[in-house]
Parts: C-alpha cells; structure tokens; sequence
C-alpha cells in the first residue's frame, strides 16, 4: 500500500506544478505574460522509439501499457502518439496538433501533417501516466519510398523528446542503413538521449548468435560520427510470453528503469525550473515597476519642459501680434475697436518710439521671424509633451500582490513539494 502512495508522488507533483503554471486567474503563465515573460508548463516527459521494420516497437507500447492501442506499424506509415488520458480515444493530426502544441514544429516537414495521429489509453500501468510514447513508422532500406521526408521528421522529433529508444530486430533489419544513419544524426543532435536495444532477442537462436549480432550492430553504428564502442550499451529484450520458455536474458524491465529515471529528472528539472520562474517573474516584476518610477520621473520633467516651450511659444506669438498691430493699425482697431487701440497704443507708447527709428522691412521680417519662433516653440511643446505610458495606481497595486502571490505562496508551495520529494525519493529507495 506504502509503494503505491509513492508511486503516486511524482505524478501529483508535476500536476500541482502544472496547475501552478496554467491558473488562467493566478498561474505563474498569466503573472508572467503581465510582464511581458513567456513561460513554458511542466509537461510529461516524450518517449519516442525508432528503428527498422518489424522491431517490436508498438509492440513494447502495448505491453508497456498492457493495453492493445498500437497495431504493428509497417514501412511507410505514419508517427502515433500514445498517451494518458480519461477515456479511450483516437485523434487526427488536427486534433493532435491542438493537444499537442509542442509537436507543431512536425509540420514544417512538408505531407507529414496527415500522417500523424493519437492514441489515448486510460491505462494506469507503470510510469505511463507521466509518458507520452511517440511510435514511429518501421525504417527500410531499398526503393521503400515515404510520403514525407520520415529522416527530417525523426530528427525533429529527436529534438522534442526526453528519451529516444533505439529498437534494433536481430532477424535480418538490424543492419539497417536507414535506421543506422537516423541514429548517428541524431547522436550528433542528442547523444544524451540515445538508449540501445536488441529488441526479440529470443528469436536470435543461442548466445554466441545474439553476440555475434550485437557485436556486428555495433560495428556498424561506430562507423557513425560521435559513436565508439565505449559509448555504446545495448541491453537485450523481447517481450515475454508465457507460453513461449527461453533461455535468453530478458533485460526488458532496465528499459522500464530507464524511463522512470528520466521521470525522476524530470521532476527534479521542474522544481527547479519553478524556483528560477519565480525568480524571473521577480525580476520582471521590479524592472517594470522600477521603469515605471523612471517614466513617471521622466514625464514631469517632460511636462515641465512642455509648458516653459509653451508659455514662451505663446509670449512671443504675442509679441508677433503686438508688432503686426502696431505696424498695421487697423488690424488693431478691427479686434480691440478705437478705444481699446487707443489704450493699448498709450501703454505702447515707449515700444512704438523705438519701433519708429527701425526701417518697415526690418519690422516686417522681425515679425516673420517671430512667428517662426512661435510656432517653432509650440511645435516643441507638444513634442515634449508626448510621454512614455506609465502604470496607474491600481495596476501597481495588481504587481506587487502577484509578486507577494509568487513569493510567499508559490516559492513556499514549491519548498513543500520537493520535501516531499526527497522523502519519496528517500523512502522508495529503502522500499527497492
């Protein structure tokens, strides 16, 4: 009962995790994208398998989930996504893509869209709820000719997944020079990820001959860039059957083992994952509000500039209305009638007698000049006054409760949840 509570943990920590990424109200995404940070959720790590024709790969997906989800794909058909769900269905590639957004980049590989599909198992088996199985079509040599370019789509693929499984059948396909040149680009791509195996060991007849096809399969492969024999494991599998005794060893269980090690990374990469995006969200978070102080400070003095160029624009264009008047008075009577002139004229009197002693055309191109100026200064004013947007009140007050939010609650969730990891861990162990 114990070892089922653990079994457990792992997957309910990387569903919290995922929760606390994709509140659509209070996630870590939505706090984020308020700051202009993207953010990616935990997601369930991609096991994909790959190799030649007839090697058993969906038939490991079917005995991994004991479930009969996968037929036997042959040459030339397409790439199947097995995973975890609710109820037993099966999706096109338009469904896929939209459950699936991180697949999408399949679709730059051009006729591979159509062959592509899903599967969903409600099986609870092993590690399958935290897998996603990604089932690749059988490798062939010879005019075997695909829909799509299956070597690019493959090593797209690579770049997605956590895990790449290499099923290599002993019965004549291990030799595959396909399969073979797949995995020595992928190698060169993601080495780390690579894992061999002699898949239906049991049907290469005694040991000397399983040997002598391991050892002529590695060969083979160290011919590829990046590969030796000192780098190369291959473990011996084939699925068992009850009805079927043999003596060959049956390592398939270390595949098992190797899967749930990398779920167990993989939840100790999104606990850490999570404490770097709340730092960053942290970060985000005080840049903005510290920009915003430097905006705000930047607009008043902005805005005082603004209305000096202003209350001088409008002096001088005064000063260019007072010139015209004097020079022209008319105009002045027409605006201010004989009265009014007269008693503007009175308070001018000392301007005027200056006025007098300047030829017309300099008055006239001083007040041309003046004009210029005017213009040419309230033209500034209203650039000055185009100020950087800022943050109102209560989108300050919004940013500093998502930031508290992220600090107190989910950095102390995050502490809580690997805890209980280390006591899973600790205690999982003692249980083996």
């Amino acid at each position: 009962m114990k070892k089922k509570s653990a079994d457990s943990c792992d997957e309910r920590i990387l569903r919290d995790c995922f929760q606390m990424y994709t509140d659509p109200e209070r996630g870590l995404m939505a706090i984020a994208e308020s700051v202009d940070v993207t953010l990616l959720p935990p997601k369930k790590i991609t096991v994909m398998l790959i190799g030649n024709h007839s090697a058993g790969k969906s038939s490991f997906i079917n005995w991994y989930i004991k479930e009969q989800v996968q037929k036997t794909k042959g040459p030339g058909q397409g790439f199947t996504i097995v995973a975890s769900g609710c109820k037993r269905e099966t999706l096109k590639s338009k469904a896929t893509f939209e459950l699936y957004p991180h697949f999408r980049a399949l679709q730059e590989v051009k006729g591979v869209s159509k062959y592509i599909s899903t599967e969903i198992s409600t099986s609870r088996e092993k590690r399958f709820s935290l897998v996603t199985f990604v089932d690749t079509p059988g490798l062939v040599d010879g005019d075997m000719q695909y829909p799509f370019d299956v070597d690019q789509a493959i090593l797209k693929l690579g770049d997605m997944c956590d895990l790449i499984l290499v099923f290599l059948d002993p019965v004549g396909q291990a030799l595959c020079k396909r399969t073979l040149d797949i995995v020595g680009q992928l190698n060169e791509r993601q080495g780390d990820r690579l894992r061999f195996y002699l898949s239906k060991a049991d049907e290469a007849g005694g040991e000397s001959d399983r040997q002598r096809v391991m050892m002529q399969i590695v060969q083979e492969l160290c011919k590829r860039p990046g590969l030796n024999k000192s780098s190369l494991d291959m473990t011996t599998i084939y699925i068992p059957k009850t009805n079927k005794p043999t003596q060959c060893i049956n390592q398939i269980d270390q595949v098992c083992h190797t899967i749930q090690k990398t779920i167990n990374l993989t939840v100790q990469n999104t606990l850490n994952t999570l404490e770097k995006d709340c730092e960053l969200i942290r970060e985000a978070v005080t840049e903005t509000l510290n920009n915003d102080w430097q905006y705000c400070k930047e607009n008043r003095s902005a805005g005082s500039v603004s209305c000096a160029l202003g209350m001088l624009g409008f002096f001088v264009m005064v000063l260019f209305a007072l010139m015209m008047g004097i020079i022209y008075w008319e105009i002045l009577e027409m605006v201010l009638g004989t009265y009014g002139t007269e008693i503007l004229l009175l308070y001018l009197a000392p301007l005027i007698r200056v006025l007098d002693t300047v030829p017309v055309q300099i008055q006239l191109i001083t007040s041309g000049f003046l004009m210029q100026l005017s213009v040419t200064l309230i033209i500034l004013a209203f650039i000055f006054l185009n100020t950087k947007p800022t943050l109102s009140e209560k989108q300050k007050i919004q940013l500093q409760k998502k930031l508290e939010y992220v600090q107190e609650v989910v950095k102390a969730k995050k502490k809580k949840l690997h805890q209980e990891y280390l006591q899973w861990s600790v205690s999982d162990q003692n249980t083996d």
